[in-house]
């Protein structure tokens, strides 16, 4: 580390301003990338001529686009481009507990949301900030590694929406497919796969903690579960995508074992600015990137795939010339098709801010701990505290009275045990994640020992069953304008009823048998924009609710995949856009109704099953699955 760590642990201790410090420029200086120590080595970089023709060109190297150009090289007469504007994954991007400090990296494409009339009201600039991954792998590199799918029904859906061959009967095996299970209890489930890529295993590291969180679930009638499984609802350790204690990104999984085929090109910090389409034959041509300050124009034989993300593919899509018509010529843009393109979007909203307080040190884990050199030589081995994916240590699965209108065994409600908490923040980087202001920091804990703040955990509720619905539009009609988002959490009445529910069924497991062993109690001080309410009112709760509530980033839906019928689609059930040929959509966009999973799990499903699609359209063969 090119800074002392314990540089910030003094700024705490002396109670300078991590603000007027500037934490993003010491972390953005801590994690520029460097050389990745490992067996593997880096994806090689190219850089294409003005002109070039390839047969696929893939946009974004994330969790769809890795797992694309892996499939599609494997068809050795196919040229396969894949365009990223990021760079490589770095040594410290590796370490799965430090995934709440990426967002405030180079790696993170910065979006931010307009300001939100519901959510995010108390967090610096009172905008939700949203992180999207700028780098090898994507969102990959910057989640919180959590391997989780969702429920059977929820692929259902997108079948009974019109959209053939996505019932779950059918997208299983393309689950199945990209894993590589390490859990030795579910080496023989039929959920689960062996061989693949992308490893699915525990975090090596718990505490009496991780013990308290399950006999709390026992005790409320919860069984112990595998989320991934039959049962969704329940209990459980997170599966993670986590190789030797290490994070096991899109990029590690799927593109560093083939980065030396011959008929695969990756070049890094090359920014698509455009969709080059013929406006009269309505073909997909090729694509305009800029790389070193230079502007390309590159073309494709076949087809152009776009997996920029949520933000990024519905952002291209617009500027050349694909969305909605009257938006677009507000802007001076072109319509090339008039197509619904940034609508539908959604998104799991969650609360955060609240700490549960405990008497007995060593069960939670906290800043000092993480920083320790124990903590760094154990991780060196795959083991230790560094090693808890995101931080993430149990999971639970719910169905509240909103959810009710669900099939039975659909959850509505998340919640995540932290094995640390805002409260025990010293260095101020999950601050900084958030947009939490110094100033509530201390109003809210800074009369919390430090004993406390550092022997506390946090029980975040999610809302994964969402109903209310954003949208996303243009700025202007250039590329480094970011695109304007909406995600309109909680404009339906019930999501926030729901979370409200989520924070009380929080309260319901430290009041178990299992955590009040350790004196477990909820931090009482009043969030300070909820003053007037008075504290665990209903009335308080929705407030403080509104006040920190963030994304779990998992932002989709913006390119909506239905059929031709469906007037708010944008891509058909086989992700070509509508009124364009040569034109794909492989990412989280084309999700049409939100998965009650974390979205990395489906995206990567979503690529593995394109990239039959593609096959299949291209008459090549393709893998017989089950």
């Amino acid at each position: 580390m090119r800074l002392p760590i314990y540089l910030l642990i003094i700024l705490n201790i002396t109670g300078a301003s991590l603000e007027r410090f500037n934490v993003f420029d010491f972390w953005t200086n801590l994690f520029r990338p460097l050389p990745r120590v490992d067996k593997e080595g880096f994806v090689p970089d190219y850089t294409p001529k003005e002109g070039q023709e390839y047969d696929f060109i893939v946009i974004g190297a994330g969790s769809a686009g890795c797992v694309l150009a892996n499939r599609l090289s494997e068809i050795t007469q196919w040229k396969v481009l894949l365009l990223e504007a990021g760079g490589n994954e770095n040594f410290f991007s590796d370490i799965p507990i430090f995934a709440p400090f990426l967002s405030i990296t180079p790696m993170n494409w910065g979006y931010t949301s307009d300001v939100e009339a519901k959510a995010c009201r108390d967090l610096r600039g009172k905008v939700c900030y949203m992180p999207r991954g700028k780098v090898l792998g994507g969102s990959s590199v910057l989640n919180f590694l959590i391997y989780q799918r969702g429920h059977p029904e929820d692929y259902n859906d997108w079948a009974r929406m019109g959209n053939e061959g996505w019932s779950y009967k059918e997208i299983l095996p393309y689950f199945k497919k990209s894993e590589n299970i390490k859990i030795n209890d579910l080496k023989n489930s039929i959920y689960h796969g062996i061989g693949g890529y992308l490893d699915i295993d525990y975090g090596s590291y718990s505490t009496p903690l991780n013990e308290a969180f399950k006999k709390a679930g026992e005790e409320l009638g919860y069984e112990w579960n595998d989320p991934n499984g039959e049962k969704v609802i329940g209990f459980s350790k997170p599966q993670a995508t986590i190789r030797n204690g290490r994070r096991c990104s899109t990029s590690k999984a799927f593109l560093e074992p083939v980065r030396f085929r011959r008929n695969l090109k990756v070049s890094k910090y090359s920014t698509v600015t455009k969709i080059l389409i013929d406006s009269f034959t309505k073909v997909a041509k090729g694509v305009e990137f800029m790389k070193n300050g230079k502007r390309k124009r590159i073309f494709a034989r076949r087809e152009v795939i776009l997996s920029a993300g949520t933000f990024g593919s519905a952002q291209l899509l617009m500027l050349s010339g694909l969305g909605p018509e009257q938006h677009l010529k507000q802007l001076g843009i072109n319509t090339v098709v008039n197509l619904p393109v940034g609508y539908n979007l959604q998104d799991h909203v969650t609360f955060s801010g609240n700490a549960f307080i405990v008497n007995t040190t060593n069960l939670c884990v906290n800043d000092l701990i993480a920083a320790s050199p124990t903590s760094a030589a154990l991780y060196m081995i795959g083991q230790g505290p560094l090693t808890v994916p995101g931080g993430a240590a149990g999971l639970a699965f719910i169905q509240t009275k909103y959810g009710k209108d669900l099939a039975k065994g659909r959850p509505d409600i998340e919640l995540v045990m932290g094995a640390g908490s805002l409260a025990g923040d010293l260095f101020g980087i999950i601050r900084s994640m958030l947009g939490v202001t110094d100033q509530w920091y201390k109003e809210v804990y800074g009369r919390l020992t430090l004993r406390d703040r550092q022997n506390s955990f946090a029980l975040n509720p999610i809302l994964i069953r969402p109903r209310s619905v954003g949208r996303l539009t243009l700025r202007s009609a250039n590329f480094t304008d970011q695109p304007k988002i909406n995600p309109n959490y909680f404009d339906h009445p019930n999501d926030l009823l729901a979370l409200k529910e989520g924070v009380r069924f929080a309260q319901k497991i430290i009041n178990t048998k299992a955590f009040q062993r350790y004196g477990t109690r909820l931090h009482d001080t009043p969030f300070p924009n909820c003053k007037d309410y008075r504290f665990d009112s209903e009335e308080y709760w929705e407030c403080a609710i509104m006040q920190t509530s963030i994304t779990l980033d998992h932002q989709v839906g913006t390119c909506k995949m239905g059929p031709p019928t469906d007037p708010t689609s944008v891509v058909s059930s086989r992700l070509l856009v509508h009124g364009i040929k040569g034109l794909r959509v492989v990412d989280a966009s084309i999700i049409p109704r939100i998965p009650a999973s974390h979205t990395h799990a489906p995206v990567v499903m979503i690529a593995e099953k394109a990239s039959d699609l593609i096959k299949e359209d291209w008459n090549m063969p393709t893998e017989s699955l089950r």
